[in-house]
C-alpha cells in the first residue's frame, strides 16, 4: 500500500478511544505491518507473518533514503506507543541496519543474533511463533471466534464492513486507467469551450469530469485542500478569461498553468520519490496529448455527425430578414464592414449590406467595429479587425 495512506490508517487507529486489535490471518506485510503495529494487541493464526516493511517504488525497487527514513521513524515510534520494540520495528524497514541490539524476553536479556531467524543483511520478517516470543503478537489463535473467547468478548455484537457503493465508485474513479481519462476529458472541454463563443456544453462536460477526477483523488487522500485551492483559482482564471476578458491571452494561460500544477501536485502524493515524479509528468503528459488529439479528430469529424446538429441545432436565416446562405463567400474577400454582435470569436458581421456568420482569429471583437475579410475557409468567413 502506499505510505501516506498507511500513515493515515496507523494515525486513526493511534487516536482511537477504544480498544484496538489486529488480527492476523496469514501475513501482514509492508503498510500491514504498520497498520498491526498500531493497535493495542496482535494476535495471529499459526503460519501467519509480520513484517517486510521497506518502501519501494512502482517497480518494486527500494525506495530513496528520505522515504526510507520517514518509514523507519513511523515503524518505530508506532511500535514504542504500544511497548513494543522500536529496534525490531526498524529493523523490518532496513536491512541494512546492525541487528546487534538487545531484547528483553520474559526477564531474559540477550541479543537478536541469538534468537533463530535474524540474519544480518536480510528485513526482518517473523512468524507467529517468533512474534509472540518476542512481545510484538500478544497470542497465536485459530480464528477470530478463539480471540473473542480469549478477550472474554464471545457475546460481542460482530458487524463485518463492507466495501459501500460510493467507495466503489471512488475506487473506480482513482483507477489508474480511468483517472487519466477523466483528466483529459476535463481539458478536452475547457479547451473546447476557450474555442467557441459564451459558455456551453463542452466547458459543463469539462468541469463536471475535472470534478470527478479531482474529487474522487481528495476524498481517498491523493490530494488536499492545497490542490482543492490551487484547481479552483485556476478555472476561475479560465472562466473569467472565456466570460469577461477580450481574447484569450496572460490570464486564461496562466488559469491553464496552475490547473496542470494542482494535477502534478495531486498526482505525485504526499511523500513523493522521484519515481512519482516521473510518473506524473508521464501522466500530465499523457492527459495534454491525449486532449489536443481528441480535440483535433472531434473537430474534424463531430460538426459532420447527426448527433452534433441534435445538440446545437441552427436557426434559419431567412434572406428576407438581411441574411444571405450564398456559400461564395471567395468573393467578400478584402471587403469591408462591421461587427454587429461581439465576436468570441465567432459572431454576425456586416458586409455590403448583408449580413453574415463569421469568426475573427480567435481575438475578441467588440459589436460594432470596423473589420475586413481577410480569409474565406470553406464556408466560414475570417474577418479581422481594421
Amino acid at each position: 500500500g502506499r505510505v501516506d495512506a498507511a500513515t493515515q490508517i496507523k494515525d486513526i487507529i493511534l487516536d482511537s478511544k477504544v480498544t484496538t486489535i489486529a488480527f492476523i490471518n496469514k501475513r501482514a506485510i509492508s503498510a500491514g505491518a504498520l497498520i498491526s503495529l498500531s493497535c493495542d494487541s496482535i494476535f495471529m493464526t499459526p503460519g501467519a507473518s509480520i513484517g517486510a516493511a521497506t518502501a519501494v517504488d512502482l517497480q518494486g525497487n527500494k525506495a530513496s533514503e528520505k522515504v526510507i527514513s520517514y518509514m523507519r521513524e513511523e515503524m518505530a515510534s508506532t511500535a514504542e506507543a504500544n511497548n513494543r520494540s522500536r529496534d525490531i520495528a526498524t529493523a523490518m524497514v532496513d536491512e541494512e541496519l546492525s541487528i546487534d541490539f538487545l531484547l528483553n524476553i520474559q526477564g531474559d536479556t540477550l541479543t537478536a543474533k541469538n534468537v533463530d531467524g535474524f540474519a544480518e543483511g536480510k528485513l526482518i520478517t517473523l512468524s507467529t511463533h517468533l512474534a509472540v516470543q518476542l512481545g510484538i503478537a500478544g497470542g497465536e489463535f485459530g480464528s477470530i471466534e478463539e480471540v473473542l473467547k480469549y478477550l472474554e468478548l464471545e457475546d460481542a455484537e460482530q458487524k463485518d464492513m463492507e466495501e459501500s457503493w460510493s467507495e466503489k465508485l471512488v475506487r473506480f474513479l482513482t483507477n489508474p486507467v480511468v483517472a487519466p481519462l477523466f483528466m483529459s476529458l476535463g481539458m478536452l472541454g475547457l479547451f473546447m469551450e476557450i474555442k467557441s463563443p459564451g459558455f456551453g456544453v463542452p466547458g459543463t462536460v469539462g468541469l463536471i469530469c475535472l470534478a470527478l477526477f479531482f474529487g474522487s483523488h481528495f476524498l481517498v487522500g491523493l490530494a488536499d485542500m492545497t490542490e482543492v485551492i490551487f484547481l479552483l483559482a485556476g478555472i476561475a482564471l479560465i472562466l473569467m478569461e472565456i466570460l469577461v476578458i477580450p481574447g484569450f491571452g496572460v490570464v486564461g494561460i496562466s488559469g491553464i498553468c496552475i490547473v496542470f500544477y494542482s494535477f502534478f501536485k495531486m498526482l505525485i502524493g504526499v511523500y513523493p520519490s522521484p519515481e512519482d515524479y516521473y510518473f506524473a509528468y508521464m501522466g500530465l503528459s499523457v492527459g495534454i496529448i491525449t486532449s489536443i488529439i481528441i480535440a483535433v479528430i472531434f473537430y474534424n469529424t463531430f460538426p459532420h455527425t447527426e448527433l452534433y446538429q441534435r445538440l446545437i441545432p441552427f436557426t434559419p436565416q431567412k434572406s428576407e430578414e438581411g441574411f444571405t446562405i450564398s456559400k461564395g463567400y471567395d468573393k467578400l474577400a478584402g471587403e469591408k464592414g462591421k461587427t454587429v454582435t461581439d465576436l468570441r470569436p465567432a459572431g454576425k458581421v456586416e458586409i455590403m449590406g448583408k449580413y453574415y456568420q463569421a469568426m475573427s482569429h480567435g481575438d475578441y471583437i467588440e459589436n460594432d467595429q470596423d473589420i475586413v475579410v481577410d480569409g474565406v475557409d470553406e464556408n466560414q468567413i475570417l474577418v479581422k479587425k481594421v
